[in-house]
């Protein structure tokens, strides 16, 4: 994955859980519509403004709670360009890359305001806030992280894999 993602900070604080995310009583009605009330617990807004390639911002622990894939599947429905948190649960970190949701760690993620303009270049981490004019330094994906996300998640990744090894 060498694509930068652009768009407009939309942040959010410590602690957004999965049931923010993918809303347990929309979980029956399919992806697109469960996506419709992605986080509208915290910003009613979000699911109906939120612009392809926008990146989600928040504190601590972000995706905590239960283990339910469809958060992250709401994000990239809602064709959220990345999230960038000061920390992740780790089952909704793993479950993002397994879909290809590029999710990033950054120390100073705190410092972003609400519809900054942001570009992130995960192969290094850098996190540049266009609006103030600030470079912060994220946690890098590993690289096999980034093919998978290039590869369009876990199992378009596995399949090439599978592919090549019987070539």
């Amino acid at each position: 994955m060498s694509a930068a993602v652009t768009g407009r900070a939309w942040v959010f604080g410590d602690d957004v859980d999965t049931d923010a995310l993918a809303p347990g009583q929309h979980m029956k009605d399919g992806i697109e519509a469960l996506a419709a009330h992605c986080l509208e617990s915290l910003d009613p807004d979000f699911a109906g403004r939120v612009a392809p390639g926008d990146i989600v911002v928040a504190g601590r622990n972000f995706g905590m709670g239960s283990s339910r894939e469809q958060a992250a599947m709401a994000l990239k429905e809602l064709q959220v360009g990345a999230v960038v948190a000061e920390s992740f649960a780790r089952i909704f970190f793993r479950n993002a890359i397994n879909l290809a949701l590029p999710v990033l760690a950054c120390r100073e993620a705190r410092t972003v305001a609400p519809g900054d303009r942001l570009r992130l270049d995960p192969p290094t981490g850098a996190l540049v806030n266009e609006t103030r004019g600030r470079t912060l330094a994220c946690d890098p994906l590993p690289e096999h992280l980034l093919a998978m996300i290039a590869d369009g998640g876990l199992l378009p990744h596995l399949k090439k894999r599978l592919k090549a090894a019987a070539a």
